[in-house]
């Protein structure tokens, strides 16, 4: 999919984007409604740092592995994720559904010293390109048009780039753990979750290959009791995967 086609498809769902700017004053309170993301977060950059380092070779002991780099963060809330990748040493630019959820990224970035470029949009709209790499944690599960979405990121990326999305499996067991369950005991706020709208690793495996990725071997995120949310071999709950151009 091209950019003009992608860019015909709305893949923002207002009633989402609603949602989440409703949260973001407490985005970056580890004790609030993302207080889940919190916890997770640690796992999805652990994953990024390693796929960075095997794809593009970089030294497992460098501090700016993402030096020289272009970074792209799709869904970024109020930059969780975003600033980390600053930090690694990319110059950054998030997106996200939620004028909100920019305003508070702005701001915390601002307040520790990070130049970020954020975007309150669709990502076909801003078009963004060359990126070295392209991250959609979380969000893929919340858009409105699947197929455009992922051709906006492949769209995004640069010859030889890498890409890694993370989202929920639609599996029984995360319909009973992550919606059913997270949300009546309020470690995720009501409405965050649409399990109809998880989506498979092989349907995602599809829909990268309709965009001209081939993904690689999705690893799960898993909870237990003495790791809490940690990189497993079970992809029931949750996965997170790399994709490069085919």
């Amino acid at each position: 999919m091209n950019n003009a086609t992608a860019a015909t498809q709305q893949t923002i769902r207002p009633q989402e984007a609603a949602h989440f700017g409703a949260l973001a004053a407490q985005w970056w309170d580890p004790k609030g409604s993302s207080a889940m993301l919190h916890r997770l977060n640690p796992v999805r950059l652990g994953f990024v740092r390693s796929a960075v380092d095997a794809y593009f070779g970089t030294d497992p002991r460098s501090l700016k592995p993402l030096a020289g780099k272009r970074a792209l963060d799709v869904g970024c809330g109020a930059g969780l994720l975003t600033e980390p990748l600053a930090r690694l040493g990319a110059a950054v630019t998030g997106i996200d559904a939620a004028a909100e959820n920019i305003a508070a990224a702005r701001a915390h970035a601002d307040e520790m010293g990070l130049a970020i470029t954020y975007h309150a949009d669709e990502i076909a709209h801003v078009a963004p390109q060359e990126q070295d790499l392209v991250c959609a944690m979380e969000v893929i599960e919340h858009v409105g048009h699947k197929a455009a979405f992922v051709g906006s990121l492949a769209n995004a990326l640069a010859p030889g780039g890498l890409m890694v999305i993370s989202t929920p499996n639609r599996t029984s067991r995360s319909r009973l753990l992550l919606v059913e369950a997270a949300e009546r005991l309020g470690q995720v706020p009501r409405g965050t979750h649409h399990w109809d709208d998880f989506i498979t690793p092989d349907e995602l495996r599809d829909l990268l290959l309709a965009a001209g990725l081939v993904m690689g071997e999705p690893r799960g995120i898993a909870w237990s009791l003495l790791k809490g949310l940690h990189e497993s071999d079970d992809l029931a709950l949750n996965y997170i995967v790399t994709a490069t151009q085919a």
